[in-house]
């Protein structure tokens, strides 16, 4: 793509002479997080790496769990992990409660949010893409979650890596 850009055939108007050979334009090749970038804005989705990958290290940096290693901590463990956020759900039955889904490179998380941590952190709650959460794991046989504690938003990561969360109230 980068070597036809700026290359345009000469017209039948114009005689051969007086074409000018453009050459190959200067352009440097996208880094690989504008290609996933662009492969979101297109399709939604990337068959490259997954978005945290690239931000795996700083993640690590602010103590951030990746969803696959929670299965590794203790059960009632206090934590933080990551992730893109790709459902919120407030079911009228849950009392209150609402249920986010993060994803990471490794896999998927379940949070639940009790009311009052809604409220008081609800622009994180709703505006983030990429949300930091610390709270305390939870697992009863093959189902884990975290209840929510604090909530940040990590959004200002992504860049111009547009994600866009399935909401259902």
């Amino acid at each position: 793509m980068w070597q036809v850009t700026g290359v345009e055939r000469a017209l039948p108007l114009l005689s051969a002479a007086t074409a000018v050979d453009e050459g190959i334009p200067l352009l440097r090749a996208p880094r690989e997080g504008q290609d996933i970038v662009a492969d979101y804005g297109s399709l939604g989705l990337t068959l490259r790496r997954h978005p945290l990958a690239l931000l795996r290290d700083k993640l690590q940096r602010r103590g951030v769990v990746p969803t696959q290693e929670l299965w590794e901590q203790p059960n009632e463990k206090w934590l933080k992990t990551a992730g893109l956020v790709i459902t919120r759900q407030r079911p009228g039955s849950a009392g209150g409660v609402i249920f986010v889904t993060l994803e990471d490179e490794t896999g998927y998380v379940n949070l639940i949010v009790w009311d009052r941590v809604a409220v008081e952190q609800r622009a994180a709650l709703l505006e983030s893409r990429l949300l930091e959460v610390y709270g305390k794991l939870q697992r009863e046989g093959d189902v884990q979650h975290v209840i929510a504690q604090r909530l940040t938003n990590l959004s200002s990561l992504l860049g111009d890596l547009v994600v866009v969360s399935r909401n259902f109230h």
